[in-house]
């Protein structure tokens, strides 16, 4: 629990239990808003009527006014202002971050108390050299934030800018599949973030907290707050590891590995070199995901090496998929499922991993019939290749810049956000239902540069987003499958070539060229073969 002060009369707070009730009451609070829908959080969250029940034990006043994420309206702001009103105070309005609770604070308009320190005021907005708010702030320095903003400056060189970035390196993840195969080094994958930010762009070390559209602000773990013009929202996504149980225990060891971590993927390696025999499991969690094809990727490396080793006959190949198709795009199955038969892998759609026991060597599958019924399956394993869920940023989603869904919310096409006009979101983050790859983050890179200052010109954003992504899917050492469409599977090669064949020239552009032209071509706002297409 996490309480946040917001004046002298209210705070807000992440998601409390019943037994959290005695310590907010002796700490003087008098009255409890809950905000949270019942259900969101599954079991674990406690309901709206125990919270209401324990609250009255301890004579604390209970209101539950439930708000979905990105979806708060000026009747529940009003409604909220009049809890407030209508409240003993001091009042804590809880939610599963605080997100939510602080923005119909801020939303209802309350006024600070004298000495408060009311959100929009508890700080003074972090600005540029002449006082005021950054032109642009682009919260997130992965591959769609630097690009974005390299693409900018491309176009505008005086723009004033500011990346929000926490981590102190940058990683090329795309190549995390190949050295989970044996096919590159992981130490190139990863380089100082320092050398990636474009020159002249002010870099923010820290991490956001919270965005409030309304106030133009972006809020950081470190206390301060930025002020912006405009927004672009690059944070990517959040690998739930904690979803699965046990998991988090027992990575990188006992067999358990996964190429969605820099530090794991030689393990990967590792086990597949050390195999010889046994049951080898690969898993795919519910859609979506960072690039769609990676889980099969590995699969196709690692049994490509045991084919070529003599030992794939002693292995029992699994892949668990929590969907019900191999890949998305109909096109690419076929030639997919000849590399299956190949390896002689086992499909199992409908089976998402949920547990997982390292030491014992067991991993537990949810299953679902026909008739929608869910089965828990134990499996025995040697090695298991785990792909986490995927999740907005904890921040996005308890935003007002979410959906339903809790993605960053924007026009597929323009990749503006509907409500607030003045932000844009590209790269895994974002709402558009285009694959989450980088090569995806590569083409709205120039629909969000163009759009964007056109909207600062006042002009008509004139730059549409078919969709594009691209997976190459290395079906084994040496050959890939470029697999490259739009919205809707459409196919967009960018070779006049068959994309379904598997060929030795899409995995030289895999493995020697794209690493090159990330860092030096990419990063740096080179535009080639984006094809941005205008109305």
């Amino acid at each position: 629990m996490q309480i946040v002060p917001q004046d002298d009369h209210f705070a807000s707070a992440d998601q409390i239990t019943p037994d959290d009730l005695a310590d907010i009451a002796r700490a003087g609070y008098r009255s409890i808003i809950c905000n949270r829908p019942d259900g969101e959080g599954g079991a674990a969250q406690p309901t709206s009527q125990d919270m209401r029940a324990a609250a009255q034990k301890l004579g604390l006043q209970f209101a539950y006014l439930p708000v979905k994420p990105g979806q708060i309206t000026p009747a529940d702001a009003a409604r909220f202002g009049q809890l407030l009103d209508d409240l003993p105070g001091p009042v804590l309005a809880y939610c599963r971050s605080g997100n939510r609770a602080t923005s119909l604070f801020q939303l209802a308009g309350k006024p600070a108390a004298a000495g408060g320190t009311q959100a929009s005021q508890a700080v003074v907005p972090a600005c540029d050299w002449d006082g005021a708010p950054y032109d642009i702030v682009v919260v997130g320095g992965g591959l769609a934030g630097i690009t974005v903003t390299s693409s900018l400056l491309r176009r505008q060189s005086n723009l004033n800018i500011a990346i929000v970035e926490p981590n102190d390196h940058h990683d090329y993840q795309p190549a995390w599949t190949l050295v989970g195969g044996g096919a590159y080094d992981a130490k190139k994958t990863r380089r100082p973030t320092a050398s990636v930010i474009p020159p002249g762009v002010k870099w923010i070390r820290a991490a956001a907290v919270r965005i409030e559209p309304e106030n133009n602000v972006v809020r950081l773990d470190n206390g301060e707050a930025i002020a912006y013009r405009d927004l672009i929202v690059t944070p990517g996504l959040r690998l739930a590891w904690e979803r699965i149980e046990g998991l988090a225990d027992t990575l990188g060891k006992n067999g358990v590995t996964s190429n969605y971590r820099y530090d794991l993927a030689p393990y990967t390696w590792e086990l597949v070199r050390q195999t010889k025999g046994g049951t080898a499991l690969f898993t795919q969690p519910p859609m979506p995901i960072k690039c769609a094809g990676a889980p099969q990727k590995a699969m196709y490396l690692a049994c490509d090496h045991w084919l070529r080793t003599g030992v794939l006959k002693n292995v029992k190949v699994e892949f668990d998929l929590a969907g019900p198709v191999l890949f998305g795009v109909a096109t690419f199955v076929p030639p997919l499922m000849e590399y299956v038969k190949r390896y002689n892998a086992n499909l199992v759609y409908s089976s998402n991993l949920v547990a997982i026991d390292g030491p014992s060597r067991t991993a537990t599958f949810e299953t679902k019939d026909a008739g929608g019924n869910v089965t828990r399956v134990e499996k025995r394993f040697d090695m298991i290749h785990v792909v986490p869920p995927q999740v907005p940023p904890d921040f996005i989603r308890d935003s007002q810049l979410a959906d339903a869904a809790g993605w960053c919310e924007v026009d597929h096409t323009t990749l503006r956000h509907p409500r607030y006009p003045n932000v844009f979101s590209l790269g895994d983050v974002c709402s558009a239902p285009n694959a989450k790859t980088g090569a995806a983050a590569r083409k709205q890179a120039v629909i969000v540069a163009e759009n964007l200052l056109a909207a600062r010109a006042g002009k008509p954003l004139a730059y549409r987003y078919d969709g594009y992504g691209s997976c190459p899917l290395t079906v084994e050492r040496g050959k890939v499958v470029l697999a490259e469409f739009g919205y809707g599977g459409k196919l967009l090669p960018t070779f006049p070539l068959d994309p379904t064949k598997p060929r030795r020239l899409m995995w030289f552009l895999k493995a020697t060229l794209l690493p090159s032209f990330y860092w030096w071509g990419m990063l740096k706002g080179r535009e080639w073969f984006t094809r941005a297409s205008r109305n």
